[in-house]
């Protein structure tokens, strides 16, 4: 995955809108230093590529470091730099925030598909464009690096009907008796109908939807449902999305459905990682 040096430009510039302004008043400059961060818990990590680029857009030389996606265990160094003291300092914060915060939301996708999978080896999980505004980029890079995948990249990736769009066509059946027009439309592209009851799952179905998405369904309904489906047509596509969490994972998992749609990954604390910068002495 790809991000921007633009993307990155605007973290850096967020965080250093003109002068370090603690460093400048030390009077720090001409002072060599290594910097080092290192998780503190069991975890995940993501961004190591971006603060890579970051060090060297800052003058930090990296030593060394873990891709994104490696498992790591506590106190384990993830990514080490060397350069003036200033420099160090204005990577500091920026860096790690990218760190934590990705890292937090590639440790809460590896654990939920963990539970996922305990249930069901062969389901996917997928996430939704419910992502904070700005931190797409790196939120999908973040999934991706703990074993999930995005749902949809945005609007224009992929045609999934809601019952929103169904007030200004005419409601479900009449989409539906338009269905054959709908997927001539969308050749390359699956068309998913999400449902809230059963009886629309069946329809979508016989219809010829290649998806169906079920909305706040709770598990013990959805084992029926994805037999009485695969019984019409046994390739259609059943997901699940609506209030799934680890919590509750494994149950959705056991009942056989494609994959667990949801936004929970998202949200939680960023994962702990320290800074521990060196003093190596004066430049030469």
């Amino acid at each position: 995955m790809y991000i921007s040096d633009e993307t990155l430009e605007k973290f850096i510039k967020e965080d250093i809108p003109y002068i370090d302004l603690t460093s400048c008043i030390l009077d720090i400059a001409g002072q060599k230093g290594k910097i080092r961060f290192f998780c503190r818990e069991e975890a995940v990590i993501c961004g190591t590529e971006e603060v890579i680029r970051i060090f060297g857009k800052l003058g930090v030389a990296p030593v060394n470091w873990l891709r994104s996606g490696t498992k790591v265990k506590p106190n384990t160094v993830l990514i080490e730099g060397e350069g003036a003291a200033e420099q160090l300092h204005m990577a500091w914060k920026v860096s790690l925030n990218i760190l934590e915060y990705a890292s937090g939301i590639a440790t809460r996708t590896s654990r939920f598909l963990e539970h996922a999978r305990a249930a069901n080896p062969d389901i996917q999980v997928v996430t939704t464009r419910k992502g904070f505004p700005g931190t797409k980029e790196l939120s999908i890079k973040a999934v991706v690096s703990g074993g999930g995948f995005p749902h949809r990249l945005g609007l224009s990736e992929s045609a999934l009907i809601f019952p929103q769009h169904l007030t200004f066509i005419g409601g479900m059946d009449r989409m539906l008796e338009n269905m054959r027009e709908i997927k001539i439309k969308a050749c390359e592209n699956k068309v998913v109908v999400e449902v809230e009851n059963m009886e629309d799952a069946i329809k979508a179905c016989k219809a010829g939807a290649d998806g169906v998405q079920f909305d706040k369904i709770k598990s013990e309904k959805l084992h029926e449902a994805v037999i009485l489906l695969k019984e019409i047509r046994e390739n259609i596509l059943v997901l699940a999305a609506g209030g799934i969490n680890i919590s509750n994972v494994e149950a959705y998992a056991k009942t056989g459905i494609d994959a667990i749609v949801t936004s929970s990954v998202y949200y939680g604390k960023p994962v702990d990682i320290g800074t521990v910068m060196e003093n190596a002495g004066p430049e030469a």
